[in-house]
């Protein structure tokens, strides 16, 4: 059933974090070859980590669909209970798969490639107001860089996506290839909160509780940001946007006011940085709404948008559908903000930035 509080007129929105769900490893052995469907029924696939810990919760039962299978893995119900109730023009699609992670390289690309054809076969295809992230395996940029390339030919691929804990931090040089592509094939790239890669959630270790790691994301992304900004990522690619998903999005301004002092005092460590990084933050970052920042006082959230200014027009709408703590459209954002703005978060930044 669609979500309580529903309103007969509302905005067009696009979505900038919808999640379609494998409802199993199986639903990607028609796009795998007899090699890699043989591989994983008799060894699986090898990650960093066992598992997560905490243990990682997941989707709305609300969400499932009538046929009993994964909440997010059925275009047609998805569809019905999110897309037309909440008339959203467009979704972007990011996949949260095992790829990104996978130790074996070969086996990785094999199902970045397969996950990505399942995406255009399942979703793509019967469902026009979708939009897909390229599921790649940054581990090995080259193999990266020519998935990119070759989903690029069709333009319903938006965006490359990253998980928020890899093996380095975005800036480095092993993933200019990828971002190479991306600038390429008119993508942009994007950060996803969590995937722990083997590291710890939390910068100060392993946690023991579900509210820390719920909490801990915008660490992962505070760090991948400075280190693209700081290793001159949007230098050498000046088309390159980054959106950071599903790590809220308030602690943005303080990152840039820290990163400005910091160059302040140490800019001849970083010479090839020219300029104040937060005017490199400014041209090229961009934030999703969810999980948005809720002051119990709401003046504090009209301070917030205040501290962004023109900066406002890189905020994103973001439902995270259709996990267990998405956003209602209808209710993520407060009362009393202008309705331009509004409507630029709902709608029109989206729209401007993956040419919608």
């Amino acid at each position: 059933m669609p979500l309580a509080g529903i309103e007969p007129e509302r905005p067009p929105i696009i979505d900038c974090d919808f999640h379609n769900e494998l409802d199993s490893i199986k639903d990607l052995y028609p796009y795998l070859s007899r090699r890699w469907t043989d591989h994983l029924e008799t060894f699986g696939v090898r990650h960093p980590n066992s598992g997560y810990y905490p243990r990682f919760m997941d989707n709305r039962e609300a969400a499932r669909p009538p046929s009993g299978r994964r909440a997010g893995s059925e275009v047609g119900f998805a569809r019905e209970d999110y897309l037309e109730p909440y008339n959203v023009t467009h979704a972007i699609m990011n996949p949260l798969t095992a790829v990104s992670s996978t130790l074996d390289l070969e086996l990785g690309a094999a199902m970045a490639a397969a996950v990505n054809d399942w995406q255009i076969a399942e979703w793509l295809e019967p469902e026009p107001r979708m939009r897909a992230s390229v599921v790649v395996t940054p581990q090995d940029p080259v193999a990266a860089a020519a998935e990119i390339r070759r989903c690029g030919a069709d333009g319903r691929f938006v965006q490359v996506l990253f998980l928020g804990r890899m093996q380095e931090p975005m800036g480095r040089r092993r993933y200019w290839p990828i971002y190479e592509a991306c600038v390429e094939t008119g993508m942009q790239v994007a950060s996803h909160a969590f995937s722990a890669y083997g590291h710890p959630i939390t910068g100060a270790g392993h946690p023991s509780y579900y509210i820390e790691d719920h909490t801990s994301p915008p660490q992962a992304v505070q760090a991948n940001i400075t280190s693209m900004v700081v290793e001159g990522v949007f230098d050498r690619f000046p088309s390159l946007r980054m959106i950071s998903v599903e790590n809220g999005f308030a602690w943005l301004p303080a990152l840039m006011w820290r990163l400005d002092a910091a160059w302040s005092l140490l800019r001849d460590e970083v010479r090839h940085l020219d300029r104040l990084p937060s005017e490199v933050v400014a041209e090229h970052v961009y934030v999703t709404t969810q999980p948005i920042e809720e002051p119990p006082r709401r003046r504090d959230f009209l301070t917030l948008i205040e501290h962004f200014g023109e900066l406002a027009s890189h905020i994103l709408i973001a439902s995270d559908y259709p996990h267990w703590d998405g956003d209602n459209p209808d209710v993520i954002l407060p009362s009393g903000l202008d309705e331009e703005l509004v409507k630029g978060i709902q709608f029109g930044n989206a729209r401007a930035l993956y040419g919608l």
